[in-house]
């Protein structure tokens, strides 16, 4: 249980890092936060557990086909917010479009037969 609280807790910390560089710089608060830190604390977790290379692999390269629809949330909601729309609208309908992007590429993929 406490290597699942230390999981936990240094997670967090690197969330709410990010967001207090980004309140005094915003440009060093969005590098901490779109470096793939996430992605990275769950293979070194994967590997501290023990699970083979090829388990790893599988899942750095599933990650891959995720990126390109996750990159609407920072097209749409930048967009809206500058064209006039409130926080939590845009960031609703930018949301919504990540969760359209990733159903079209779950989709594409079953298609390819890839999952």
């Amino acid at each position: 249980m406490s290597q699942f609280l230390l999981k936990v807790l240094l997670s967090a910390l690197i969330a709410a890092g990010a967001s207090e560089l980004a309140r005094r710089y915003s440009i060093v608060g969005a590098l901490l936060a779109s470096l793939p830190l996430t992605s990275i604390l769950a293979m070194i977790w994967l590997w501290r557990d023990g699970a083979p290379p090829e388990q790893i692999a599988d899942f750095t390269g599933s990650i891959l086909w995720f990126v390109v629809p996750s990159l609407l949330l920072f097209i749409v909601t930048p967009l809206l917010l500058r064209g006039g729309w409130s926080f939590w609208p845009s960031l609703g309908a930018g949301c919504a479009a990540t969760i359209a992007g990733y159903a079209i590429g779950l989709y594409a993929l079953r298609l390819w037969g890839q999952a």
